[in-house]
């Protein structure tokens, strides 16, 4: 049988786990909290990094983070700290591994206030999202106005790592915004 092509974004290289990502998760709805959690902790570890370093690493990350349980997370200590310090399977940088756990506590108080990340976070794109008609790889926008209120916003409830180029990004990731490419084979599917 032969293989079919499939044209995707511009920027999916053809490393098999990119691949994956690219054709069955990113741009896709996300609803769960501990999801939710999960990618905003990957895309804060991102941060100055490339996001297949981050995707070869997020099983070892599920592993040392306890499968992104919040309310786990939420309680870890410093002997947790050290410990996850020690894990040459994730990027051991002591700044993003403390804000992974200051955000699972900030996590907990938004679902108590809202009664959901998901809520919460859905609620930028009031519950639908924005889908976009980029011709071109360059007009992606690497920010926008809505991830910086919601840059603002986490940052004003004591988030960590959440600028808004990350804010962004975890929207596309999660689907609060369709940016595949117009000839991308997903852009329909999404």
């Amino acid at each position: 049988m032969p293989l079919t092509f499939k044209n995707r974004c511009a920027w999916c290289s053809n490393d098999p786990l990119y691949i994956a990502y690219h054709d069955l998760e990113w741009g896709v709805a996300v609803h769960d909290d501990q999801k939710l959690f999960e990618m905003l902790s990957l895309e804060g570890a991102q941060a100055g990094l490339s996001w297949l370093t981050i995707l070869k690493k997020r099983h070892n990350y599920r592993l040392a983070f306890d499968n992104f349980e919040i309310s786990t997370i939420a309680n870890y200590n410093q002997s947790k700290i050290d410990q996850l310090m020690a894990d040459a399977g994730i990027v051991r940088n002591r700044l993003k591994i403390e804000s992974v756990i200051k955000n699972a506590r900030g996590v907990l108080e938004i679902q108590h206030e809202f009664g959901s990340f998901d809520t919460f976070l859905w609620n930028y794109v009031d519950g639908v999202p924005i889908r976009n008609q980029w011709q071109n790889l360059t007009d992606l926008p690497a920010k926008t106005e809505l991830s910086t209120q919601l840059s603002k916003d986490l940052k004003k409830r004591g988030f960590n790592f959440v600028g808004p180029t990350i804010c962004y990004s975890l929207m596309q990731a999660i689907g609060m915004v369709n940016d595949h490419l117009v000839d991308c084979f997903r852009f329909e599917q999404t």
